[in-house]
């Protein structure tokens, strides 16, 4: 693969906003595959597909267990299940909630990081706690990209400044940018450099406290 094409969002508190903002900057022939895992009460019924559907150019559904992917296309997890990728396609678990949520953030982005590597971007939102860090770090330990909303811009901060605290990200950017962003990264083509392989990224506990904080050239 000559560029990065899996891009893995994460959100929670304030999340649909910042994603119908993202969805309606992303081009109909963007060459990459979307991802998102919103935090959702198991029981509750989820129109997320339809509002980033309405919202943008791209395709949006929520995933179904089995399912092969495809390009241009944004896949949502739907609720009390987590989406988790691999190369043979989706799977749909229900497996012990992490953060206190099912779907969570973190088996998303760890699963992206082992099955796909260096073509993998992983996002993180608006929202409360620390739901995605430990996955965006595996995703850099993989050889992928980590981009973050700046805290300052994000309706709630905890989460993308815990990403910041603990990862070395790529970038960090406002919504109103990170479209743009992305479709700058998808299409840059990779390095010829080796990828960095995690040990054991899916029970490897995360964090470089005293990692810095990357800012965006944009």
């Amino acid at each position: 693969m000559s560029h990065r094409d899996v891009v893995v969002i994460g959100a929670s508190a304030g999340g649909i906003k910042a994603l119908q903002q993202l969805a309606r900057a992303l081009p109909a022939a963007l060459p990459a595959t979307i991802f998102v895992t919103v935090h959702f009460p198991e029981q509750a019924s989820s129109a997320l597909p339809r509002i980033l559907a309405r919202a943008g150019a791209l395709l949006a559904t929520h995933a179904v267990d089995g399912e092969m992917f495809e390009r241009t296309r944004i896949y949502v997890a739907p609720p009390d299940s987590h989406l988790v990728l691999s190369p043979e396609g989706i799977r749909l678990g229900r497996g012990p909630r992490e953060h206190g949520n099912r779907p969570a953030i973190d088996p998303m982005f760890r699963s992206a990081a082992i099955a796909f590597g260096r073509r993998v971007i992983g996002v993180v939102l608006t929202g409360t706690l620390d739901d995605g860090t430990s996955g965006l770090a595996e995703i850099k330990r993989c050889g992928g990209l980590a981009v973050v909303q700046d805290p300052a811009d994000a309706e709630f901060s905890s989460m993308p400044q815990s990403a910041i605290d603990h990862v070395v990200v790529d970038r960090v950017v406002p919504i109103q940018l990170l479209g743009p962003t992305l479709v700058d990264l998808v299409t840059e083509p990779l390095s010829d450099a080796p990828p960095t392989i995690a040990r054991d990224p899916v029970n490897s506990p995360t964090t470089n406290a005293a990692a810095p904080r990357a800012l965006s050239s944009n």
